[in-house]
């Protein structure tokens, strides 16, 4: 297994940066947020990029890696709103939001080296359209679960929708920088 664990630390660190000083910035706000809502958050960064890359023109001053970071971002929200529920505490102090954010993230971390195993890292073999293209199946699906009141007949739950969001986001910052190496 190549450098996969090296690399997604690499990209997941950036991502977590960026987390900290928006955190910094506006304090855990995210907090207030409903599921649907961070999954809207998370589809409007989609359709940005596939719009992006089906035209092939950005009209705004947003690059693709930083929609990518940020749908990293808003996974990791979705997984401690999970986890916390909307009756929690809403303005978490620096300290404790970042140990909720490297909980998710290395649990989605580990739930990839585990699925990376088993699949053989058939995503570098993938196009990082694709991987756009999984992440908004996925964001339909989750949509749906949503509508469902959270309920389905033999599906995971919308936590494991949101930790495949996270690891194709982060695979898909893996797959550019490599492009830009070579």
């Amino acid at each position: 297994m190549s450098n996969t664990k090296k690399e997604f630390e690499e990209e997941l660190a950036v991502c977590r940066k960026m987390f900290e000083m928006k955190t910094r910035d506006y304090g855990t706000s995210w907090r207030i947020l409903r599921l649907p809502s961070l999954t809207d958050q998370i589809f409007i960064k989609a359709n940005r990029i596939r719009s992006v890359q089906m035209c092939g023109v950005a009209k705004i001053d947003e690059d693709i890696e930083s929609c990518f970071v940020a749908m990293v971002n808003y996974s990791v929200m979705a997984l401690i709103q999970c986890e916390l529920g909307l009756d929690g505490e809403q303005d978490l102090p620096l300290e404790r939001a970042m140990e909720l954010y490297d909980k998710h993230s290395i649990g989605a971390m580990n739930l990839m080296l585990d699925k990376n195993h088993d699949y053989g890292e058939a995503w570098r073999s993938m196009r990082v359209s694709s991987m756009v293209d999984i992440i908004l199946m996925k964001l339909k699906r989750l949509k749906q679960i949503e509508d469902n009141d959270g309920r389905t007949l033999v599906s995971e739950g919308v936590e494991g929708s949101y930790n495949d969001i996270l690891n194709y986001s982060i695979f898909s910052l893996i797959q550019m920088h490599e492009g830009e190496q070579k």
